[in-house]
């Protein structure tokens, strides 16, 4: 690919100017390089914009191109391609699916020798292009079929690392693991001939029971959260590995991460009781685990019911996830609820409890915002209430 044209000085200095700028607005003005599709141009604006927060090592070098919306969108954030990167180590990597190469940027930190494999031609040149923009001299682009890298290569890698594509022609945007290009399922023993250690990234909506029926040898499942928000699971697969399985949740925040892990399908001691102090709910990842009874056991706190995943206390801990002080308990009664609650303003969560949070808000005319924090939800002998609270942390 030529890139060349989008190189030039007075067109990087015109992207750099543009970015942040409406693309709607941009699109409505005369194209200003006639030499450059004016379409190819605004994407770079577009996609140096979304890279600001997600893509910062990117964004502030020179000279760097970006792929197609939809490339950009799939790659992980440096946050996560970081904590990828703590997982594995030895001498030599290769990934299956490049990319826009950011998971082995990071890497390539660590691993003396990176393969980065993309079957797409184009995109591989740019992820090239861009390795040498970054000063990054360890990472060798393979625009291929990644089976067929492996093939030719044909030598043993410390680590496979593969995040398949979610966008099947037929099927659409899919989540199982046999519907995904590659078929991970299909090709695991393939892999195996060229690895004992495989990491794969899937989307964070798949079931981890479901990716635990399609896959083998799994030995820790990784839960990432940024800020909260669940963003992808890792499978890391360690051939014969056949002990329990571990789940390590993480939810990098800024300047610290929030830790928790436990083996599956193990028992624990869980105690239930009613509203203490103090609130405590799992962060995001803790929540994908399915480990309630784990984080429970290993907290020393008490459960308010089986299916309320909320905990109580009557000392404060470090938790990971938000902790509340609870300021007042209501039943969830018409007299309890219209003396306190209508015309007032609060933020609103429901964990196992009949009614949505927006029907609560029009029920009792709340509006959202303010300090307090008001839990709808079960207590231990299933009567439903109302937990009135200020916030200690997020």
């Amino acid at each position: 690919m030529d890139f060349n044209p989008l190189l030039a000085p007075k067109i990087q200095n015109y992207i750099l100017e543009k970015t942040g700028t409406s693309i709607t607005q941009l699109a409505l003005q005369k194209n200003p390089f006639e030499e450059l599709d004016y379409k190819v141009l605004l994407n770079q604006i577009e996609a140096r914009t979304k890279s600001k927060d997600k893509l910062p090592t990117w964004f502030d070098a020179q000279n760097i191109i970006y792929p197609s919306k939809i490339s950009l969108e799939q790659t992980s954030s440096e946050a996560t391609a970081r904590y990828k990167a703590s997982l594995v180590s030895g001498n030599s990597l290769i990934d299956l699916t490049g990319g826009f190469g950011v998971d082995d940027y990071y890497f390539a930190q660590l691993i003396a020798q990176v393969h980065h494999c993309e079957i797409n031609p184009e995109l591989s040149a740019i992820v090239e292009h861009n390795f040498a923009q970054l000063g990054v001299s360890n990472i060798t682009c393979h625009a291929n079929n990644s089976e067929q890298v492996l093939k030719e290569l044909n030598q043993t890698f410390d680590w496979i690392y593969i995040d398949p594509s979610r966008r099947n022609d037929a099927k659409g945007k899919v989540f199982m693991l046999k519907d995904c290009l590659p078929n991970v399922p299909d090709l695991l023993s393939f892999y195996f001939n060229y690895s004992k250690a495989i990491l794969i990234k899937t989307a964070p909506i798949l079931d981890l029971s479901a990716g635990l029926s399609e896959l083998k040898y799994v030995k820790n499942i990784h839960i990432i959260a940024l800020e909260n928000e669940v963003k992808e699971l890792l499978w890391e697969l360690e051939e014969h590995y056949i002990a329990p399985v571990n789940i390590k949740t993480v939810n990098l925040k800024k300047g610290y991460q929030e830790l928790f892990s436990f083996a599956l399908n193990t028992n624990h001691k869980v105690d239930y009781c009613l509203p203490k102090k103090y609130l405590y709910e799992p962060n995001s990842a803790i929540m994908k685990s399915g480990g309630f009874d784990a984080i429970s056991e290993e907290y020393s706190i008490s459960k308010l019911h089986q299916h309320s995943h909320l905990y109580t206390s009557e000392e404060l801990i470090d938790f990971p996830g938000r902790v509340f002080e609870i300021v007042q308990q209501l039943p969830y009664s018409k007299k309890e609820m219209k003396q306190f609650i209508e015309q007032q303003k609060m933020n609103i969560t429901t964990r196992n409890f009949p009614d949505s949070v927006e029907q609560i808000r029009k029920k009792w005319k709340v509006k959202e915002g303010g300090s307090l924090y008001c839990f709808f939800t079960t207590d231990l002998n299933n009567d439903k209430i109302a937990l009135i609270c200020t916030k200690i942390n997020s």
